[in-house]
């Protein structure tokens, strides 16, 4: 799959159109969120994955729970 996308202005800020074919590819929509990560060819875009999204869940919930022991432990 190759793709030419081209950049427009969108406010203060630049985007590009996903099509439809990528977005397919992607398993993901409007409105879903893309992980981008840097590598060493250029940027790599993936769906978040369903279990670091739970795990994320979890670690906000005890962070949550555990503010003081969490900022005693980083002194």
């Amino acid at each position: 799959m190759n793709h030419e996308l081209k950049i427009t202005k969108i406010g203060n800020s630049a985007g590009v159109v996903l099509p439809k074919d990528v977005l397919a590819h992607l398993d993901t929509g409007i409105g879903q969120t893309l992980s981008v990560t840097k590598t060493p060819h250029g940027i790599e875009l993936r769906a978040p994955s369903i279990d670091f999204e739970a795990q994320m869940d979890a670690a906000r919930t005890v962070m949550a729970r555990r503010k003081r022991a969490l900022r005693e432990l980083a002194k």
